[in-house]
């Protein structure tokens, strides 16, 4: 297994157009860190050197567009045909720099987890993926220290190869921030509340919106948005963004057709009417649209429920699921409309689909990290403490309902203590 040592690395300026520091974040023990690093260069001095309109674009958005308080970016997502990737938070402590985010990788042919990060960028401030369907993947990283920009990195065959790519722009720190589309399109949202979409190819990216413009529109002051929160493509190929709304009973999810916006969430029943919604989670997959909406009361309670929609546009609702003081910890997806969380309660909830219960699992391991759903029927965990990551799976005696983890794997995965400081 590769170690990835790390660095410090300092966004280029438009004004030198100096890829150098972008260099340095790469290590030279590696022949395919170098050639990732190397390749990464090339599209930042290509990009800067043609003017790339969301680097303009971004530098007069207002810092406060930026969310206070973050949901936490460890999610993970099973696509169809069974492959399945997990985000982990990996090392030591965060205020120093110590810990490194994992893309942990599960093709469809093997039941055994591989480490499967893109080499040669630091990703202290996290990681963010959106799948394109099969064993292919695109992963950007949110900026940290001094890196002010978000390289991208897509992969075709379950993380064996990458190809490097570049979002001009720090990537919001939200586990939806970026999606994929029909011909090969990106929609990411950055740090300062702009949605910047792609061209084919993942390249040529220009401003979609701003917080500020779509919450001039009709649909926008409807909901009082706040700030954004998620980007998806609807099963159709249209753009979606959400957010959190201002005003109680209110879905924050928005289509984009025609050259306007318009309100796409679904009704919310009358037991949220006077709870004020965040989307906390945007993916679509398998034709199917699904969010994860969180609704706090007045007196500070929350609660968590799941919409499900498909090519029409029509959504169907789950029971909301109190959380009772909880925090989110991870999000997860499954194939066709499987959803789940881990809670700070050391706990976990799923749910099959809109006719469904939340169902509470066992609980979980120690050091509990993420919640992989699928694939089929299967449920496991990823548990990571400093560099060594253990997958856990839900066993049942024979026509019971699953009662106990069983571990199934342990991997050591490289950690580069003190390449970030």
């Amino acid at each position: 297994m590769m170690v990835r040592h790390r660095a410090t690395a300092r966004a280029p300026s438009a004004a030198s157009a100096d890829p150098a520091p972008a260099a340095r974040a790469a290590h030279a023990g590696s022949p395919r860190a170098t050639l990732f690093a190397a390749a990464l260069v090339g599209l930042v001095g290509g990009m800067l050197a043609a003017g790339c309109g969301s680097t303009v674009a971004s530098s007069g958005a207002p810092a406060a567009a930026r969310a206070p308080i973050p949901p936490s970016l460890s999610t993970s997502l099973t696509v169809s045909g069974g492959g399945s990737w997990a985000l982990v938070d990996m090392g030591g402590s965060r205020a120093r720099y110590e810990n490194f985010w994992q893309l942990i990788a599960r093709p469809a042919a093997t039941a055994r987890w591989a480490l499967a990060t893109p080499p040669g960028v630091a990703d202290n401030g996290g990681l963010v993926a959106a799948p394109l369907g099969g064993p292919a993947l695109v992963i950007g990283v949110n900026p940290s220290q001094d890196l002010t920009f978000s390289p991208l990195a897509t992969t075709r065959d379950s993380g064996a190869h990458w190809t490097p790519g570049l979002l001009p722009a720090g990537l919001a720190s939200v586990p939806s921030a970026l999606a994929g589309g029909p011909g090969g399109k990106l929609l990411a949202l950055t740090n300062r509340g702009l949605a910047e979409m792609s061209a084919p190819g993942g390249t040529g990216w220009a401003r979609l919106a701003s917080l500020a413009s779509l919450a001039a529109t009709p649909a926008g002051r409807s909901c009082g948005l706040k700030s954004l929160t998620a980007a998806a493509f609807s099963p159709s190929g249209v753009p979606l963004l959400a957010g959190q709304c201002g005003s109680p009973g209110v879905s924050g999810i928005f289509s984009y057709a025609g050259g306007s916006w318009h309100q796409a969430g679904p009704a919310l029943p009358a037991a949220l009417a006077h709870r004020r919604v965040s989307v906390l989670r945007l993916t679509t997959a398998a034709g199917r649209t699904v969010a994860l909406l969180t609704a706090a009361a007045p007196d500070g309670t929350a609660s968590l429920t799941a919409a499900w929609a498909g090519a029409g546009g029509r959504w169907a609702l789950s029971a909301a699921l109190p959380l009772g003081g909880a925090r989110i910890l991870s999000t997860a997806t499954g194939p066709a409309s499987a959803a789940g969380v881990v809670l700070s309660t050391g706990r976990a909830e799923t749910i099959a689909d809109a006719t469904a219960h939340w169902q509470q699992l066992p609980a979980l391991p120690a050091h509990a990290a993420a919640l992989v759903l699928g694939p089929g029927l299967q449920i496991s965990v990823l548990a990571a403490s400093g560099g060594i990551l253990a997958s856990w799976r839900l066993t049942a005696r024979a026509g019971a309902r699953p009662v106990a983890w069983t571990r199934t794997q342990v991997m050591k995965v490289p950690v580069p203590y003190g390449s970030s400081s």
